[in-house]
This record gives C-alpha cells, structure tokens and sequence, in this order.
C-alpha cells in the first residue's frame, strides 16, 4: 500500500481539520490572538446579556401581576365609595 492509497482512507473530516489547520498555520500569531480574544469576549459577554434578559423578563412579571391587583382592588374600592 502506497502513501496515496493510505491517505484515500481517511475519513473527509480528517481532511477538513487538516486543511483548517494548514490555514490557520498560515495567519500570523497577532491575527491568531486576536481572534482568540474575539471569541472569549463574545462567550463572556453572553452570560451578562443572558443574566440581564432574565432579571427583566422577571421584573416585567412582577410588574404585570402588580398591575393586575391594583387595577382589581382599586375597581373594588372605587365601588365601596359609590354604595356609600
């Protein structure tokens, strides 16, 4: 078995790695790094924007179900007045 026919077996995944790899080889260390920092400060910041959305979406219900008590109570309250 030659070397070609060797490399005829791997699997097209293997390949696909091989040749991200080959290109990332050919970018320069800067160009690597700030890549990397790119992507750590997107997968940080997700988790401050995630955190945020939560606190609001349970503040907007908190909202929701205080508003809901105050327009039925002050309805009842508004109708004690008028009976009087």
């Amino acid at each position: 078995m030659g070397k070609k026919d060797a490399s005829a077996t791997r699997l097209p995944v293997e390949q696909y790695r091989k040749q991200i790899g080959k290109q990332d080889y050919k970018k320069t260390k800067l160009d690597l790094k700030l890549t990397r920092l790119k992507a750590e400060a997107k997968k940080n910041s997700s988790g401050f924007k995630d955190a945020f959305l939560v606190i609001a979406a349970i503040v907007f219900f908190v909202f929701c179900v205080y508003a809901f008590f105050y327009l039925n109570l002050s309805t009842e309250l508004d109708l004690d007045v008028d009976l009087d």
